[in-house]
């Protein structure tokens, strides 16, 4: 009896002793995650295919990204509670929003917009969507209580600038350095996180292969914001050379 004790004592003991496992995270658009689990028609999200650099028996990757929310739906909706209530210290949070904030803020068909920038500007609108009054902060607000909310929870946020839209001029593609990209990296570099300049990542090498390779490879006919799997997993590829230069690339391969 004292043996059998004293082995159910042990097991306890290094059950308890364990190192968790953490989870990393990611939070977005459907630039992360298009559809479900594979992808909408030809069309994927990054996210799909970051797992694939990771060692799992050390870091589980769980993509909880949504296509259509903006970094103000994905908390009304209460995609980011859901996420928030399972982070647990050790964790990680990669984001990447920008793509949906641009949008109107009290529109009828879906009410994401934000305001732009970074401040603490305000504005209560009617959401014809919820029926209810409603106070719409900035993108960067947004943005800055998913990680003030991550780091409370032991988490380390880790912010991404948008990939770049399948637009171009004069030969180059269009960044979005001086809006959302920009705004994604003051927030971050305000908060104390890592960021991870992924617009210019995927945008140069995008100048380098030029207009015609770029739009027939890694974008289909539908729109210009979607990519086909060839751009999923180009993008994928660019956030893990991001990863290289933080903590969490202890977690690669």
């Amino acid at each position: 009896m004292y043996k059998l004790l004293l082995t159910v004592i042990t097991a306890a003991f290094l059950m308890s002793a364990a190192p968790h496992k953490p989870t990393l995270y990611l939070i977005g658009d459907s630039t992360v995650k298009n559809g479900k689990d594979k992808g909408d028609g030809d069309l994927w999200g990054w996210g799909h295919f970051i797992g694939d650099y990771f060692d799992t028996t050390k870091i589980t990757v769980v993509n909880r990204a949504l296509g259509g929310t903006s970094s103000r739906t994905y908390r009304t909706k209460g995609l980011w509670d859901s996420v928030l209530s399972k982070i647990q210290a050790g964790d990680y949070v990669i984001m990447q929003f920008g793509h949906n904030d641009g949008a109107p803020l009290d529109d009828t068909a879906r009410a994401r917009g934000t305001i732009k920038g970074i401040g603490d500007e305000q504005k209560e609108i009617y959401n014809p969507i919820t029926r209810q009054q409603e106070i719409v902060h900035s993108y960067g607000w947004y943005l800055a209580q998913i990680i003030k909310e991550a780091k409370a929870k032991g988490a380390t946020p880790i912010v991404c600038s948008p990939i770049p839209r399948n637009v171009w001029k004069d030969g180059k593609v269009a960044r979005n350095n001086q809006d959302y990209g920009l705004w994604a990296k003051q927030v971050a570099e305000r908060e104390g996180v890592d960021f991870i300049d992924l617009n210019t990542l995927i945008a140069d090498i995008y100048d380098q292969e030029g207009e015609a390779k770029v739009a027939g490879t890694y974008f289909g006919s539908k729109d210009h914001t979607h990519t086909l799997e060839a751009g999923a997993k180009l993008n994928a590829g660019e956030v893990i050379e991001g990863i290289k230069k933080l903590r969490l690339k202890k977690y690669l391969k």
